[in-house]
């Protein structure tokens, strides 16, 4: 399991459109064979502040996302919804077990 932490800060005015934007790459990202999961968390005392929550089943499973055209459309239409770059931390799974991701 290859898990990403994606953190992003997103500008006041463009929250609405990023949470409509990111549940639609959410929901078409679940459809991919190498996709366990996505959430889209965000942050309770400043929700300009987001984490996207990315287990892919292989370490290859994150670039084959990345080449989709769901993800290349989100990647467009955010980009300027963006108070920063956004950052990933890459995270290995230790509990609950593989088989149980589905």
């Amino acid at each position: 399991m290859y898990i990403v932490h994606v953190n992003v800060h997103v500008k006041r005015d463009w929250v609405e459109d990023f949470i409509d934007a990111t549940i639609e790459n959410a929901k078409n990202s679940l459809l991919e064979p190498g996709v366990a999961r996505f959430d889209i968390v965000q942050q309770q005392d400043d929700p300009t502040r987001f984490v996207l929550v990315e287990a892919y089943r292989h370490y290859e499973d994150p670039a084959r996302h990345k080449a989709t055209e769901h993800y290349q459309r989100w990647r467009e239409k955010v980009a300027d919804m963006m108070e920063e770059p956004r950052t990933s931390v890459v995270f290995d799974n230790v509990i609950p077990e593989e088989e149980s991701w589905g």
